[in-house]
């Protein structure tokens, strides 16, 4: 009897047949960085994703789920990436503290776009960071690292925390150290999170954002008094 194939494989195969040519040709445009990919168009990725993980993950262990979602990273599609961290994020609720230095390898040696480090670090860390505060403490040394993903995850990871109005400190620590950071991709991260905390502490980050304007980069500006009135976003930008 021929052996199962494994969900790596069978994601593969499903992806092949649903290959667009012309969505496939359109991707790199959303991207500065070269990126790969099959040219599968996202909601059919998340159907074919939700179908293996049923059929073929939904009753094995956190460590058997990992390790094929990180299998997925590391080959580094745009379609694998995005299917790795849905699976990860299925089991999110039963990760540990501990898990937070498995997390940030993933950032480190995988992520190599904005999609992935946006869809891993809303999802997954995140979360993870909500139910373990006690592990927050990694994005300060994210924040100062050599890795432009890992900076970026830095700011981005808070983004569940102060869309609520929480850890506002913990994210001005953030955007103060990033915040004369020369690449666009993590001045747009951190600006997000600004944007984000504004949601429910809109006086608090106008602030913030008024006491820096002079010297905060105009993307992140930009990013981070979104949501104001024209009139303070004028005052801003001033």
């Amino acid at each position: 009897m021929p052996a199962t194939p494994s969900p790596v494989a069978l994601l593969r195969l499903e992806l092949r047949k649903h290959v667009d040519p012309i969505f496939r040709e359109g991707c790199q445009r959303f991207f500065a960085e070269q990126v790969r990919v099959f040219g599968v168009r996202t909601p059919i990725v998340r159907k074919i994703s939700a179908q293996i993980y049923q059929r073929y993950l939904k009753g094995a262990s956190l460590q058997e789920v990992w390790k094929v979602s990180e299998a997925l990273l590391k080959a580094g599609t745009l379609e694998e990436c995005t299917v790795g961290v849905s699976w990860i994020r299925r089991r999110v609720k039963e990760l540990a503290p501990g898990d937070g230095t498995r997390l940030e390898r993933l950032v480190k040696n995988y992520v190599t776009n904005w999609a992935t480090c946006d869809d891993l670090c809303t999802h997954v860390i995140g979360p993870f960071f909500t139910r373990f505060p006690q592990e927050i403490h990694r994005v300060d040394m994210w924040a100062r690292a050599k890795n432009r993903w890992l900076r970026r995850a830095s700011a981005v990871s808070l983004i569940p925390l102060v869309r609520h109005g929480d850890h506002l400190a913990d994210a001005f620590c953030i955007a103060d150290t990033l915040l004369l950071d020369e690449d666009d991709l993590v001045q747009k991260g951190y600006g997000w999170m600004l944007k984000e905390g504004s949601r429910a502490k809109p006086e608090e980050i106008f602030a913030f954002v008024m006491e820096r304007k002079d010297r905060m980069p105009r993307t992140a500006l930009r990013y981070a008094i979104e949501h104001y009135p024209r009139a303070m976003r004028k005052k801003a930008m001033e």
